[in-house]
């Protein structure tokens, strides 16, 4: 396919034309309807060469008139970038507009710069603009493919798209808008504020029917092993022989600590449980064994990441296994379709689903493979300075009593809820509710069976990630926004509702402190009430929701902790896995659990969370997630928290750990997660990032997981 890319393009060279004009004398677009010829696979024009019928207008930019030639025999035309806010050029038809197939626009490039730039391609027709941004490396020529159509790599499963450029082709795998080709007006290329003046060289523009530089982009990119098959790395393997030497070169080398860890300290307790106690001024578990103790976890220590939807996209896979052979029984059915944000805009959320990393546990140990994997990756986290399983591990791993675990209280019913307009996991549980608190009950007694007497078991989660606020600036009143926009059946507004009539008594008071015209008190309770924004004008709008935030935090944690309290008296409560957050469920969650936790992908984490918050409330914090990704190992993403190489990630790794343990307040930090995300997404989500201590194939990153052992030794020390 790229010798068809590159030949689009170069047959501009002999057909284009070119018109230079200043933006102050161009004219306005015409609303005739006279087009440019335009059929599947022309030519649009060439930058390089001038002639009638292409009109480039400059912002910012010089164009110099003489081509120059580049590699493979083409001329091209330098565009110089000034600094500013955005200098760019406007390719644009001399009149009317163009009637373009739908398709993708090729244009030809090359950077002039020994560094990568940015650029901002806008397209614009009489009915919608498509958007995208796109980096530009150094080096040889290029093409750049923009497909005539709004796309993103969700539409393909997976929430990153291939790496770019792949051989001599840029593919804008993100592009956003709307767009009409038979009404094309302009091209315009801009480059994002540049501190210096930037050189790019353009060439011929044209159009190819279909999608063919898309398609390919996504086309024979994982093998049979699920790794990334355009680079190389050095856990990469190529074979089953490779697969099963490497794995049994990657047994840890360092011994094991016996029993639950921690450190001997005076002033501790044994209470045959995990406790929590404040020695001078700094925070610690306590093991049952009387030991302290800072949490090094890892979440989903587990077998079932490996699975990613295959179903509509077979394209991309080479060397899938046939379903009657002995890796079929890694196939399965799955429908992960939801209104919940994390599946909007997903194109591949269902069908059947392939488990590339049972398949490969399969391949290195065989038909033992459940048994083996348990007992090599206990000996790997322990080998590697980890004391704890955290949230979605495995529970046969909990058996086996090497380490100790968590445990997550994950709340299902038909119980009311309330919007808070992000809901990436659904919508926020109503705690008001009857149904809620008898939900709580069954999911608790659910969580706790069989670990209540435990010792090893450090403690329980609440549910994970709720939408406890919403997006934006004003995100912060999600809760109480999105409440009273409910009817008159849901408990939260009714609790609302409740809470301002006790504190206003008459609903004429309530709309002269909130400036809205509400003369009774049902108007409130409608259906559709629009809820003001909190203003400098009328403080009492934000007083009034923090109120009702405060009371919807805490009629959440302590239904929970009142339900944990009964069923399993002796662990603790180790919070709610805060993500999306406000102050209010933060001071909620200090007054009734044992530990806040936080999930903070920051570079430190006193940028993830407010350190001298929780000092100044007295209340130990756990960071239950948090990592470092590189785009470097085979999944083209690298995480929330991202570095430059695989080499960073350690390094990254001890700095955070470092600051948690010398903060006096932090007492454990969990690393999201054990392996690999798959290349084409998980099935959950899409989510496809190098984050892992081992790969899909389950080869641990030997440079990292050797700075984690470091990091780990230093953290579980005095």
């Amino acid at each position: 396919m790229r010798s068809v890319f590159h030949g689009l393009v170069m047959c501009g060279v002999a057909l284009a034309a070119v018109m230079v004009v200043p933006a102050a004398a161009m004219p306005a677009p015409a609303q005739a309807a006279a087009k440019s010829p335009a059929a599947p696979g022309v030519v649009v024009g060439d930058i390089a060469h001038a002639r009638d019928g292409l009109r480039i207008t400059t912002q910012g930019t010089t164009l110099d008139p003489t081509p120059r030639p580049v590699a493979g025999g083409a001329t091209m035309a330098a565009v110089t970038f000034a600094p500013g806010a955005k200098p760019g050029l406007t390719l644009q038809p001399s009149s009317g507009h163009w009637a373009w197939p739908k398709g993708e626009l090729h244009m030809q490039l090359q950077s002039g710069m020994a560094w990568p730039v940015t650029l901002d391609v806008e397209i614009q027709s009489d009915h919608g603009t498509l958007h995208a941004l796109v980096g530009l490396p150094p080096g040889p020529p290029m093409t750049l493919a923009i497909p005539l159509k709004p796309t993103t790599p969700r539409a393909f499963g997976m929430q990153v798209g291939p790496p770019m450029p792949w051989h001599d082709t840029i593919v804008a795998t993100t592009v956003d808008g709307s767009f009409d080709p038979g009404t094309a007006r302009a091209v315009h290329v801009s480059m994002p504020s540049p501190n210096a003046p930037q050189v790019v060289l353009f060439g011929g523009v044209s159009i190819a029917a279909g999608t063919p530089a898309l398609d390919a982009a996504y086309t024979g990119i994982v093998d049979a092993y699920g790794q990334y098959t355009r680079t190389t790395w050095p856990e990469k393997i190529a074979d089953d022989a490779a697969l099963k030497k490497a794995s049994l070169q990657a047994d840890p080398a360092s011994p094991a600590v016996p029993g639950f860890g921690g450190v001997a300290r005076q002033g501790l307790k044994a209470t045959g449980w995990f406790s929590l106690v404040k020695l001078k001024d700094t925070w610690t578990l306590v093991t049952p064994d009387g030991k302290a103790f800072f949490s090094l976890g890892v979440n989903a220590v587990a077998i079932d990441g490996g699975m990613t939807y295959v179903q509509g996209r077979k394209t991309m896979f080479e060397g899938l296994p046939p379903t009657n052979g002995p890796l079929g029984k890694f196939y399965g059915q799955g429908d992960d379709r939801s209104d919940n944000g994390s599946q909007r805009d997903n194109g591949m959320n269902h069908g059947q689903w392939f488990d590339f990393y049972r398949a490969n546990l399969q391949r290195t140990y065989g038909d033992a493979w459940p048994q083996k994997w348990a007992k090599v990756t206990l000996d790997r986290l322990r080998g590697w300075g980890f004391n704890t399983l955290g949230n979605w591990s495995d529970p046969s791993l909990f058996a086996a009593h090497r380490i100790a675990y968590t445990q997550p209280v994950i709340i299902d019913g038909s119980f009311a809820s309330v919007s808070t307009g992000y809901d990436y996991w659904g919508r926020m549980p109503d705690p008001f509710d009857p149904k809620f608190v008898a939900a709580t009950a069954v999911a608790v007694a659910k969580a706790s069976k069989g670990v209540r007497e435990d010792p090893w078991l450090l403690g329980y989660f609440a549910d994970n990630e709720l939408a406890w606020a919403g997006r934006g600036p004003q995100g912060r009143w999600g809760l109480a926004t999105g409440a009273l926009q409910l009817g008159p059946e849901s408990p939260a507004k009714q609790a609302f509702v409740a809470s301002l009539r006790k504190k206003y008594g008459d609903a004429g008071k309530l709309a002269a402190a909130w400036g809205v015209p509400v003369a009774s008190w049902d108007l409130l309770l409608a259906k559709g009430f629009q809820a003001p924004v909190p203003a400098e004008a009328h403080p009492a709008i934000a007083a009034d929701y923090i109120d009702f935030l405060t009371l919807y935090a805490e009629t959440y944690f302590r239904t929970v902790a009142t339900a944990l309290k009964k069923a399993d008296p002796h662990h603790l409560f180790l919070g709610g896995r805060l993500a999306v957050r406000t102050p209010e469920v933060e001071a909620a969650c200090a007054r009734y659990c044992d530990v806040v936790s936080i999930n903070a992908y920051a570079d430190l984490p006193e940028h993830g969370l407010d350190v001298a918050a929780f000092k100044r409330m007295d209340k130990p914090v756990m960071v239950t997630e948090f990592h470092f990704g590189s785009a470097d190992r085979g999944p083209f993403g690298n995480g929330v928290a991202a570095v430059a190489s695989e080499g960073e990630r350690g390094k990254a790794y001890a700095r955070f750990v470092d600051a948690a343990k010398a903060s006096g307040v932090i007492v454990g930090a969990h690393w999201f997660d054990y392996a690999d995300q798959p290349v084409t997404g998980r099935i959950l989500d899409g989510e496809n990032s190098h984050i892992g201590l081992v790969g899909i194939t389950d080869i641990p990153f030997a440079g990292f997981v050797k700075d984690v052992t470091e990091a780990n030794r230093r953290a579980a020390g005095p």
